[in-house]
């Protein structure tokens, strides 16, 4: 067998070169996989390959995330969410620029009960920039704050990624959701703090609106009626696995149930908003599925032509410091997000990253928020960021993709900064998960 560098350096390079063909990514990791392991152990291998791949896809672990997805497609196609956008309006009214201060409250609300980063950016660039444009924001100022927040889906439960992320790389699932919460809130902080900034240096960027004033009244009848029943959901999904009474899953489904129950009361669970949102769940769930058994594939290739064992060996040759390490592995993420989408990314870096995570004695849950964080960013990074697309399929029809993507500039040096964050002190990642060893 050749040597570990020239085997992982052959399906690396056969990967990206599917890829650059435009394959499909699932296909495109199953038929190197399968190729490889034909070539290293004959049919045996891909019998093995195929069986293990099977058992990948049919484990309990997988559950919450067509429940997660269930609930993010019936909070948008029941018109739930613009129901929390009104809210949250009226909530802020007098702020100056409230608008792109609504974007990372709505936002961060929509990122507990939604799961997609790009379903997330979408539902609140079709909401926000129209008429954000039409008050006469500055798009750095419309766009920028979308940008940056509909990436908190990928952080905060329900998080499908999450879910993605920790069922591919074996950690546990539950501690892995929780432990994204406080950096996720952390972030949306680091958010409003910026728009205050930008707004203080230029005051033009946003119109001079006149406050809306609404009574005190009127404010508790829409934290009663709108407030209340969303934050009982977003306690479904996340209180119940912090307290230890619900599992991933069953909160998953407290969660569907809850967001079944406020879109009947909203009036908008029609016949049409349940079909819709169960085919878009069915789809996007197969194609999930269809890139678990493809990673599982992948990472059994990697082990048994000795390129994992080979890299964690590498790396602890090079006399590299823990923290480099990690700002290596971050560096690499988002220089992967320029070029690919982040299932491909987790595809290609769970089975080498982890390993070596392990090797270095990181503890991995934290790992799996830093992974994510990256993952969250790289929706922004351009040329090729997935959210820089759908923003500039819902802004004005005269901008451009380079104004998009200096629009999230600012807002991804948050990102950097939680990073930075999180390296200086883990507990911000851990100590919501150590509660649940109580």
């Amino acid at each position: 067998m050749p040597e570990w560098y020239i085997t992982g350096g052959l399906v690396l390079g056969s990967i990206l070169f599917l890829m650059f063909l435009s394959m499909p990514v699932a296909f495109g990791f199953l038929l190197v996989s399968f190729g490889g392991m034909y070539w290293m152990a004959g049919f045996a291998g891909m019998s093995q390959v195929a069986a293990n791949a099977s058992v990948a896809v049919t484990h309990f672990v997988f559950l919450p995330i067509p429940l997660f997805l269930l609930m993010g497609e019936l909070f948008f196609n029941a018109g739930v969410a613009r129901k929390v956008f009104d809210a949250v309006d009226t909530l802020i009214g007098q702020m100056r620029g409230r608008l792109s201060y609504v974007t990372i409250f709505g936002g961060t609300t929509f990122a507990a009960l939604t799961g997609t980063s790009m379903g997330n950016t979408a539902m609140l660039g079709s909401l926000l920039v129209p008429e954000m444009t039409r008050r006469g924001y500055k798009k750095h100022m419309s766009m920028g704050p979308i940008l940056g927040v509909g990436g908190l889906a990928i952080l905060i439960p329900p998080s499908g990624l999450g879910v993605l992320l920790g069922s591919l790389a074996k950690i546990d699932i539950g501690r892995l959701l929780i432990a994204g919460v406080l950096p996720g809130l952390i972030l949306a902080v680091l958010y409003l703090i910026l728009i205050f900034i930008m707004i203080r240096l230029d005051p033009s960027c946003v119109p001079d609106d006149q406050p809306e004033h609404h009574s005190l009244g009127t404010k508790l009848r829409v934290i009663v009626t709108h407030i209340l029943p969303l934050s009982i959901i977003i306690f479904m999904v996340i209180g119940l696995i912090l307290l230890g009474i619900a599992t991933p899953t069953e909160s998953a489904a407290f969660g569907v149930l809850g967001v079944l129950m406020v879109a009947w009361a909203f009036g908008g669970l029609t016949w049409t908003a349940i079909v819709t949102s169960l085919t878009g769940t069915v789809k996007v769930t197969t194609m999930i599925l269809l890139i678990v058994a493809a990673s599982s594939t992948f990472s059994q290739l990697l082990a048994f032509s000795g390129a994992t064992s080979g890299m964690i060996r590498a790396v602890g040759a090079v006399e590299f410091s823990p923290v480099m390490v990690v700002i290596v592995m971050f560096a690499i993420l988002l220089f992967m997000g320029m070029f690919m989408d982040q299932a491909s990314i987790m595809m290609l870096t769970i089975p080498i990253f982890f390993p070596i995570a392990q090797a270095q004695g990181f503890d991995l849950i934290w790992f799996g928020i830093v992974m994510l964080l990256a993952l969250e960013m790289s929706g922004v990074t351009p040329p090729f960021g997935l959210n820089l697309f759908v923003m500039l399929g819902v802004a004005p029809r005269d901008t451009t993709m380079a104004e998009v993507a200096r629009s999230g500039l600012p807002f991804l040096g948050c990102g950097l900064l939680l990073f930075v964050m999180l390296v200086i002190e883990p507990d911000f990642a851990l100590y919501l998960p150590s509660l649940m060893n109580r």
